[in-house]
Order: C-alpha cells, then sequence, then structure tokens
C-alpha cells in the first residue's frame, strides 16, 4: 500500500503570514493530506518554519530582539495561527533544529566527497559603515531585468530572476542604508550545478504529469544553462559549514531550507523513536509517493536545487514524485508583501471571521492557472453565495422544518421514487467528478463540483418542496425530508477537508460522530440513505453568517481598497 508523503514549502520567520502565504502552499497542502487521510490513506504531512538567512536577522534587529529568540517565539506564532486555520500537520519544525544542522552538513560533506562543491573566492559587497560583509540579502536596490527599485541581491520579488547583489543598479546596505559600499574578495563553497545539469533534466523529464507552470519553470532554468550556485554565506545565524578554514561561514539558507523537510521528520520521529521511523519515509522509501505544494517562486529551489542536492549526494534519498505549483494571489492586482505589510495577514483574518469562511474562499479561487485577485467584494460574495445561502440555508431551512413539523427524529412513512432515483444517480456523477479533481489535485475544478453538489440538494428541494407537500401528502414530506437530510450527511463528509469546523458542526446536529476520515465509497444508491425513520438530530446555529456591506466598507478602509496596489 503506498504511503503519502506531503510537505508544504515552509513559512519564512520574518512575521506573521499573509493569505497568500496560505493558499500558496500551506492550505492546499492540507486539503489533501485531510482528503487522503478520509480516503484511508497513510499519509505523514510535513511542514516548518524557515528560519536562516538575512530577513530572520534583520526582522529580529528590527525587534530588538536576539535571532534566536525572535525566531523561537515567532515559530510559536505562526505554529499557533496554523492550528486556528485547521491545517493539520503531522509536524510543524523548525530549520534551525539540531536534526537539521546535523543533515545538512552531512548533504554537504558528500556534495563535496562526490566532487559537487568547489571552494572559491568572490567578489562581495562590502558595507565600510557596517564593517561587515553583507550578503546577498543584506543588499537592496533596482533590478537590471525589471527596475523594481526594492530587489533583494539574491532575487527579484517582482519578476523573480535571480541575481547577485553586484547585479543590482544604486545597490544599498539593507542594514543600514548605506551606500558608502564597496566590493571585496571573499571565500565560498558552490554547489556545482553545471556538472549536475544533465542527471537534473533526465529525473525533469521523467515526471510529464507535473503541472505545465511547474515543469515550464523547471525547464526554463534547465534550458538558459544551471550556473554553480554559492551555498555558502558570511553569517552567524544559520548552519555552520563545519570546515577548517570556514568558521565564520554557515550554509546558505536555500540550501538548508529544503532539506528541513527531511530534518523536520527526523524531529517528528524523535520526539516517538520507539513507534516512529523517519528514515522509512526517505531512504529507500519505494512504498512512498512524495507529493510538495509550493508558489512559483519557490519553484526553482525545488526542481532544480534541491533535487540536485540529493542527485549530487549519490544516496537513495526519496525525491518528489509531484509539485503542486501556485502563481500567486494578489491583493487588487498588487503583491501580497510580508515584508512591506500589504495584504491580509492571517492573524488579522482569524480575528475576523472563522478559519472555514477564509479556507473556501481560498481554495475556490486558488491561483493554479494565473495569478487570481482577492477583494472585498469578491470573498463576501463567495462567503453569502456559496456559504452562507447554498450551504448554509440548506441545512437550517431543513432541519427547523423537520423540526416543527414531525419532531427531532427523521419521520417515518412514503416511499421513494423516480426523483429520489435521479437525486442518487447524478449525485454518484457529481462525487465521481469531485474524488477525479481531488485525486488529480485540480483544486479549483473540485471546490465547483462541491458547490454543485450543495446546489444538487438545494434543486431537490425546490423540485419536492416538502413545506407544500406536507399540506396534503405528509409521507411523500417525509421522503423527501428523510433524503435531504441524508444530504447533510454527505455534505459534512464531502466538505470535511474544505471546512473542517462546519463539517464537524454538521455531524453534531446529525449526532454522529463522522472523524474525518470516512468517505464515500460505495455507489451512491447505496450510500445516500444510511439514516433511517427515527434517528435524532438537532437543529444547529446558522452555519455561515453573511457579511453585510458595512463590513465591506469597514474592512476596505482599514486594510485598503483598490487603491491598495
Amino acid at each position: 500500500m503506498t504511503r503519502h508523503l506531503i510537505t508544504s514549502a515552509l513559512p519564512y520567520i520574518n512575521g506573521v503570514k499573509h493569505l497568500g502565504n496560505l493558499i500558496g502552499s500551506m492550505l492546499p497542502s492540507d486539503l489533501y493530506a485531510r482528503y487522503l487521510r478520509a480516503r484511508g490513506e497513510e499519509v505523514l504531512f510535513i511542514c516548518a518554519t524557515d528560519e536562516h538567512g538575512t530577513p530572520a536577522e534583520l526582522a529580529a534587529r528590527a525587534a530588538n530582539l536576539d535571532v534566536a529568540e525572535f525566531c523561537k517565539e515567532q515559530h510559536e506564532v505562526q505554529a499557533r495561527l496554523g492550528e486556528a486555520f485547521g491545517l493539520s500537520f503531522d509536524y510543524f519544525g523548525r530549520s534551525s533544529s539540531p536534526q537539521n544542522h546535523e543533515l545538512t552538513q552531512h548533504f554537504g560533506n558528500k556534495l563535496l566527497e562526490n566532487g559537487f562543491i568547489e571552494e572559491r573566492v568572490t567578489k562581495q559587497v562590502y558595507s565600510i559603515d557596517d564593517e561587515r560583509f553583507l550578503p546577498d540579502r543584506y543588499v537592496e536596490g533596482t533590478c537590471p531585468h525589471c527596475g523594481y527599485d526594492k530587489a533583494r541581491g539574491d532575487q527579484c520579488e517582482s519578476c523573480t530572476r535571480l541575481l547577485d547583489p553586484t547585479d543590482l543598479v544604486d545597490p544599498r546596505s539593507a542594514v543600514s542604508g548605506s551606500t558608502n559600499l564597496e566590493v571585496r574578495e571573499s571565500k565560498h563553497l558552490f554547489l556545482l550545478q553545471s556538472k549536475l545539469s544533465d542527471e537534473i533534466r533526465t529525473w525533469v523529464n521523467k515526471h510529464s504529469d507535473w503541472p505545465v507552470l511547474v515543469s515550464s519553470i523547471a525547464m526554463k532554468w534547465l534550458d538558459e544553462g544551471l550556473h554553480d550556485r554559492g551555498i555558502t554565506r558570511d553569517l552567524k545565524w544559520g548552519v555552520p559549514v563545519g570546515r577548517e578554514g570556514m568558521e565564520d561561514k554557515v550554509y546558505y539558507v536555500w540550501f538548508d531550507a529544503p532539506i528541513e523537510y527531511i530534518a523536520a521528520t527526523k524531529e517528528w520521529a524523535d520526539e516517538d523513536p520507539d513507534n516512529r521511523d523517519w528514515k522509512s519515509w526517505w531512504y529507500e522509501a519505494d512504498d512512498v509517493r512524495y507529493t510538495e505544494f509550493m508558489a512559483k517562486d519557490n519553484i526553482p529551489f525545488h526542481t532544480v536545487t534541491f533535487p540536485g542536492t540529493q542527485i549530487g549526494s549519490r544516496e537513495p534519498w526519496k525525491m518528489v514524485d509531484y509539485i503542486k505549483g501556485f502563481n500567486w494571489l494578489t491583493y487588487y492586482g498588487g503583491k501580497f508583501s510580508t515584508s512591506q505589510q500589504r495584504g491580509i495577514f492571517m492573524s488579522d483574518a482569524i480575528e475576523m471571521l472563522p478559519a472555514d469562511y477564509w479556507r473556501y474562499y481560498l481554495l475556490a479561487n486558488a491561483p493554479e492557472n494565473s495569478d487570481s485577485s482577492f477583494t472585498w467584494d469578491g470573498f463576501s460574495g463567495t462567503v453569502n453565495k456559496d456559504l452562507a445561502d447554498t450551504l448554509g440555508n440548506f441545512v437550517n431551512r431543513i432541519l427547523k422544518f423537520c423540526s416543527s413539523k414531525f419532531g427531532t427524529e427523521l419521520p417515518s412513512g412514503g416511499e421513494a421514487g423516480e426523483r429520489e432515483a435521479k437525486l442518487a444517480a447524478d449525485l454518484q456523477g457529481r462525487v465521481d467528478a469531485y474524488n477525479t479533481y481531488m485525486d488529480e489535485l485540480q483544486i479549483r475544478k473540485a471546490m465547483q463540483e462541491l458547490r454543485a453538489i450543495w446546489v444538487m440538494g438545494n434543486e431537490y428541494l425546490t423540485e419536492v418542496a416538502p413545506w407544500t407537500a406536507f399540506k396534503t401528502d405528509p409521507e411523500a414530506a417525509a421522503v423527501s425530508l428523510r433524503y435531504a437530510i441524508n444530504l447533510i450527511r454527505i455534505f459534512a463528509i464531502l466538505s470535511a477537508p474544505v471546512i473542517p469546523d462546519a463539517s464537524r458542526k454538521l455531524s453534531d446536529a446529525l449526532g454522529l460522530d463522522l472523524s474525518g476520515t470516512e468517505w464515500l465509497e460505495k455507489p451512491m444508491a447505496e450510500e445516500l440513505v444510511t439514516l433511517s425513520a427515527g434517528h435524532a438530530f438537532s437543529v444547529p446555529d446558522v452555519l455561515f453568517r453573511k457579511i453585510s456591506d458595512d463590513e465591506v466598507a469597514a474592512w476596505e478602509e482599514k486594510f485598503g481598497g483598490s487603491d491598495a496596489a
């Protein structure tokens, strides 16, 4: 039986993550993990905070904290917010862990032994006023390719092109803002990607099922020619190189961060070593299917750099089978940004509304094939139409009506007819399509099918009209109410990976104990009616409330509307 390893791109430590980060990796990976668990699959879902690199030091400096203490605090903040949004990680680790230090040094040593690391003297920016070398992200300036004036020395946030600090136009120190810079020599280790290029290309070509976004970015890098990449930096915070002559160097954050997927699994196993084996998931793990989730700016490092690290080790590490890449969620067309505090952040969102409101909206509008734009009108429209009217109203009006006419048990009497047979057949087709899209990780299409299933229940109610039938044919009304209430059970099961809190409320209202591991496997003719006459239920509170125009106006004023970009 295949075991499923799932990783989300590591959220960076330099502050609370925004909704773009959430939908770019963490939320869709949680959706997939929950779905597979519901199907009875064995799943290990791993994530961690990415804690090394320049932004961590800068953020700690701004907070007037030691960088280690800052990272500890921010890890706890991000872990709490993940729980608040229902992210069901099996383990949420830290890239500053001893396990990641050990494994990163292991990979570095293996690559060196195998001739894929070389020591070189490089020219590096030195800040005279700061009296220090400036690692790439400590240098800011104008991108020579697109003209973005806040580009970092490793990558332009606007056009995603990789850069060296010396490429920037009008460079300045990110520490002090000083332009009193000069170029000096510094000794560093380089990963010889050029020597690994053919092997990486062969590996990439084996994955013809990858989304176009992922494969096109990988092939663009390969076709342009892989350059040898510096993998050490002049910093104190990070994984020490542990090599004579490089006592003041650490590994580059983009070298150690993907290794943390393995290290976080070891962190998880080390908490219960008698019952958990991290190596069975990562080393000679032929029965494991490994799926990664990430936004498009992370794709090059996961399709080229990290695979090159694994290949170059000449060890049988588990490599990714499928990469689900996402475009960007924008805020009124402008880029969400942690560093510039633009957009809606997880801490603000969870104070405004429960997690399920955000989970459904973001998944229904996942930026799969192109960037998608968050607007307050779009958000409120989706919540009000899909969650409040289509799902919530169906549940409340059926249970209230049944309670008022027949009591709080499913009514007896009457027999199903052609309408119910057609409902079962149509529902089977929708559920099969939903499962197919979830298996294929076509998230927006899966959400469209889920909504269509909710709509199907409303259409059935409109057709059978139990409130009218009750006046002349109570038994006919009883049949339709039994079917409608059984639909609520199906809605709870199918919706659980998407809106888990609402699913639990539906489960409780029906007096069930749905644990999130049930799924609809039998033909719908058998699955549709499992709750029989006499089964007790309760009427829940309003499942989803509507968002008012006044709230939208207030949120636009607080967070910015069309002028925010």
